[in-house]
């Protein structure tokens, strides 16, 4: 059970801490080293996962559904897209008409654009407008709920393209989710293994002090300790690296990539550095906790 804790007795915890980890300094090196290593992957993973999901979200915002119009007149015309922006979920309407159907017509077919020749006065578009869905989960029943006005003779939206796109998002966040616990508990067995070592090594002096009285809080207390300043530091090490590697990384691929919208390196790498950190202090507790309570006697 949790005793109250004199200031004065943490004194001896944080020395005995800091003791433990200079007297073993191969160890507290190797530790931190792998703690670290296993930090950097968890946040390259973790910049990787953020620039996918911009990605997924740029892709997403732009899914839309073309509702191609019946021949109605201009009043009409203009209660429908009054009714189409009323639809909950629909985030822009936009009206295009024949004319301009044909202008982005002539320049998807560019060069090849001779195909066209002969249907300049007889116009065989349709006039329509473009609806574009708040999110992209949301185009199904905008679709269904726009078929049903009064005025609109066709909805086109490449439904099974919208599905598949939804389901490859939706895999690449709980793949995100999955490997982000995953790499923790691996941080978390580390720090838990190089506590134990320690804990075996300074048994005798343990089983002295229990010997003579001392509190299982006591005893914890400096181990925890040692957990948490392997935690900071390895957390330390894995934020000054991915910051150097990221920042000049999207230097690098932004000029070669410019299609692809990378996240600006801040704030997130300061609010990345910051999740580590706490993550680093969380997993090196409670990896050390579990250490002392599995391995000693207290």
């Amino acid at each position: 059970m949790f005793t109250m804790v004199k200031p004065r007795t943490f004194g001896y915890f944080f020395q005995s801490a800091g003791s433990s980890l200079v007297r073993n300094s191969w160890m507290t090196l190797a530790s931190i080293g792998t703690v670290a290593v296993a930090l950097l992957v968890l946040g390259v993973f973790m910049l990787l996962a953020v620039n996918i999901g911009a990605m997924a979200a740029q892709v997403e915002a732009q899914v839309e559904l073309t509702a191609y119009l019946a021949d109605i007149s201009s009043q009409q015309r203009s209660q429908l897209e009054a009714e189409l922006k009323a639809i909950p979920g629909v985030a822009e309407v936009t009206f295009v008409s024949r004319e301009e159907a044909w202008q982005k017509l002539l320049e998807w077919y560019g060069d090849n654009r001779h195909f066209l020749a002969g249907w300049e006065d007889d116009n065989p578009l349709r006039e329509a407008f473009v609806v574009r869905a708040e999110s992209a989960f949301r185009v199904g029943e905008i679709a269904a709920a726009v078929a049903r006005l009064r005025g609109v003779e066709e909805v086109i939206y490449g439904r099974e393209i919208v599905e598949q796109l939804l389901s490859i998002t939706r895999a690449v966040r709980g793949v995100g989710i999955g490997l982000t616990a995953g790499l923790a508990l691996a941080a978390m067995f580390i720090i838990a293994n190089t506590i134990r070592i320690t804990v075996f090594a300074r048994r005798r002096e343990i089983s002295i002090m229990r010997y003579v009285g001392a509190t299982a809080w006591f005893v914890r207390w400096p181990f925890i300790i040692e957990g948490l300043v392997l935690g900071l530091i390895g957390a330390v090490v894995a934020s000054s690296v991915l910051a150097w590697g990221y920042y000049f990384a999207v230097r690098s691929l932004a000029a070669a990539i410019p299609f692809w919208p990378f996240v600006a390196p801040w704030p997130l790498l300061q609010s990345l550095a910051l999740a580590l950190l706490c993550l680093g202090a969380l997993i090196g507790v409670v990896g050390s906790g579990m250490s002392v309570r599995r391995y000693l006697d207290v």
